[in-house]
């Protein structure tokens, strides 16, 4: 597990827990990952140690990432590709194949038919947090062109409510996909992807 300590990374290793799944996640500051439990490995590091990266991935049968940049005009694009490219190339040495990552709707997949506004929104955002929109694009196509048997789960706007038990997902044009998720429902339909093998090699969008 990457991004364990994000608002939707915690939510996401609570599930695998309360799943009985074994977690190692892989954390830079470790106050923030307030979960104690025997199934739950933390290896303290930054997302630039390639050694510690390797050691996480080692041995595990999946890799959820719930990398994403902070919502800041001025970050600087860059560190999260290049971990996420870490990770990918960890993962081929370990010969661990199923990958899950976060990503967002301003990242288009070849199955969209988008609307005239869908096709604004990466516009939109490039002009307001440019870094962010180049960590985003960054780190989807890294994931893409893995070779990995990846999925990218593009959420368009996570919210803190509960669980309305609904999960959309599909592509933009084509399906019957809306805008708000709850976090906790994001989480869910990154947890389920570790047996579910619909969207192997694709990007849906996924909403409530």
């Amino acid at each position: 597990m990457f991004g364990g300590t994000g608002k939707i990374g915690r939510l996401v290793v609570e599930r695998l827990l309360d799943e009985g799944h074994e977690v190692t996640a892989l954390v830079r500051s470790p106050e923030k990952l307030t979960i104690e439990d025997p199934h739950l490995d933390v290896v303290v590091a930054e997302l630039d140690d390639a050694p510690a990266i390797r050691k996480v991935v080692d041995g595990a049968d999946a890799v959820i990432s719930a990398l994403g940049p902070a919502i800041d005009p001025f970050l600087r694009a860059g560190p999260l590709t290049d971990a996420t490219r870490t990770i990918v190339d960890a993962m081929h040495e370990s010969g661990v194949r199923r990958l899950i990552a976060l990503g967002t709707v301003s990242v288009p997949d070849p199955r969209d038919r988008p609307s005239v506004i869908e096709r604004l929104v990466p516009v939109g955002i490039g002009l307001l947090i440019p870094g962010a929109l180049k960590e985003v694009q960054g780190i989807s196509e890294v994931v893409a062109t893995s070779g990995l048997d990846w999925t990218l789960a593009r959420m368009t706007a996570p919210v803190d409510i509960p669980s309305n038990g609904t999960q959309r997902a599909g592509f933009l044009g084509r399906d019957d996909v809306g805008t708000p998720m709850a976090r906790v429902d994001v989480a869910a339909f990154l947890v389920d992807q570790l047996t579910d093998e619909r969207f192997i090699g694709a990007a849906p969008a996924i909403s409530n």
